[in-house]
């Protein structure tokens, strides 16, 4: 039998009289009554409805098949030939982007970020590295920026092999595609801040390119709350012929790896190794994309990356930004990186569209969408969450710095136990910047978001110690 709507954190915190505060989660996954609502869940807006119906995935197959048509996309191939290597394919990326900006308005406008690398690990000579980037400016909060990623370089089993035929398609024109797909969707929308979509060079050589755009944006002391990468989202079948289409694994690290030791000391004192600002960029992607729209499940892994590999996300997560990795539910190794070749039944193999599952990489765009979408038109993530120690009492203290959207309408605690991976309870405090409830700070962990009048809710705040 399962167990009632009211979860087991009812049950053993009714002795301390804590059982009403604040809504409790349903059901977990572990029970065997299937997938239950997130206490912190949010149902997709008309708006957003409306945009993931736009998604497709005839567009985005067709995106696959063309940039791959461009033979090799390898970074250290050939920049000025029309129709071959990975200056044809920038010089197609760009124009297309083009086409999407001249129907936003004036709001979306395409750049090529160029630099040159000189010699470097993989990179035997100087070498122009080129990002094309898609900005598509807020109307409300410009100064608040989420972008999202695929890389359009591609290679062979040999790293180093710049001439021959590397097709790419899973590995990452699917990722590229869902960058591609999403800023021809919004490109004629209105968000409240701003979305830039990129797709990025001198990945397989060492994440050149996104790397380079990371430290631009830091430079620029630019504000992004949340980035996501997608690389390797183009097929659901493993290498056993299994298939899970309607999952994707969305990789979050743990503890920053930007973090001075000061306060990664601080955080193993007090908790918090599972609540990095990127890791609560991944749960509020399960609250925002788990629905009917999408059709999908989200399978977050407390893990930066896959075993011995990294993404364009790293830089980011170097770099201090929240960004998480997209990629397929289990990778077919016998077709990625393979150079294109035909075994003895007449089987070819290499990275070719024709293992890619389109209306898969649509899911993935549309979760995509979700995520990027809420993001940037709900409020941004409360700065400066903090937890009182000052006084030690069996109630706790929360306090942060209200936000200047101009629709803020007010604040919610999220807590659960410390031993819970999801947030269970919400708590609405409304619009004020401090709140005292009665729970001990020493038992559970807490969370503060913010809310629109439209009822979008922010990622969650882990806040930190202030004595």
């Amino acid at each position: 039998m399962c167990p009632s709507r009211r979860t087991v954190l009812t049950a053993t915190a009714a002795g301390a009289g804590v059982a009403a505060l604040g809504r409790p989660a349903e059901a977990s996954e572990a029970s065997g009554c299937g997938p239950r609502p997130l206490a912190t869940a949010q149902s997709p807006s008309r708006e957003l409805r409306s945009l993931i119906k736009e998604i497709d995935h005839d567009r985005i197959e067709a995106t696959v098949r063309k940039l791959v048509s461009f033979g090799t996309r390898h970074t250290l191939s050939a920049q000025d030939d029309p129709v071959r290597g990975i200056g044809a394919a920038r010089d197609w990326i760009a124009a297309e982007l083009h086409t999407y900006a001249a129907e936003s308005g004036g709001r979306m406008s395409v750049e090529l970020q160029s630099y040159v690398q000189e010699p470097a690990t993989r990179i035997p000579t100087a070498t122009r590295i080129t990002n094309v980037i898609a900005t598509l400016r807020g109307s409300v909060t410009p100064e608040r920026v989420y972008v999202v990623s695929g890389h359009y370089d591609s290679r062979v089993t040999d790293v180093m092999d710049a001439t021959s035929d590397a097709p790419g398609a899973d590995d990452d024109a699917s990722g590229v595609a869902v960058a591609m797909e999403l800023a021809r969707v919004m490109a004629r929308r209105r968000p409240a801040s701003t979305i830039v979509f990129a797709a990025v060079a001198g990945e397989e050589q060492g994440l050149y390119g996104a790397t380079h755009m990371a430290e631009q944006f830091k430079s620029a002391g630019a504000d992004i709350q949340g980035m996501f990468t997608n690389d390797i989202v183009g097929s659901s079948t493993a290498d056993d012929g299994s298939r899970d289409p309607y999952t994707i694994r969305l990789f979050a690290e743990g503890v920053p790896s930007s973090e001075t030791p000061e306060q990664a000391a601080t955080r193993r004192s007090v908790g918090g190794e599972n609540d990095s600002p990127s890791r609560q960029l991944a749960r509020f992607v399960r609250d925002v994309a788990e629905h009917d729209a999408t059709g999908m499940h989200v399978r977050v892994v407390y893990r930066r990356d896959r075993y011995r590999r990294g993404g364009d996300h790293v830089p980011f997560l170097e770099r201090a930004y929240p960004a998480a990795r997209f990629t397929e539910p289990a990778e077919d190794f016998a077709h990625q990186h393979q150079d294109v070749r035909v075994d003895a039944d007449g089987k070819q193999f290499g990275d070719l569209p024709e293992f890619c599952d389109f209306p898969f990489v649509a899911r993935v765009a549309k979760v995509n969408a979700a995520a990027l979408w809420t993001l940037a038109q709900a409020p941004g993530t409360p700065r400066d969450a903090k937890v009182g120690t000052s006084t030690l009492t069996n109630s706790t203290q929360l306090l942060w710095t209200r936000g200047a959207e101009p629709d803020l309408a007010g604040y919610e605690i999220v807590w659960r136990e410390t031993t819970a991976p999801e947030w269970t309870h919400v708590i609405p405090v409304g619009d004020v910047t401090t709140y005292e409830i009665d729970l001990s700070k020493d038992n559970v962990f807490f969370g503060v978001r913010a809310v629109n009048r439209a009822g979008e809710r922010s990622p969650v705040a882990f806040p930190a110690p202030q004595n």
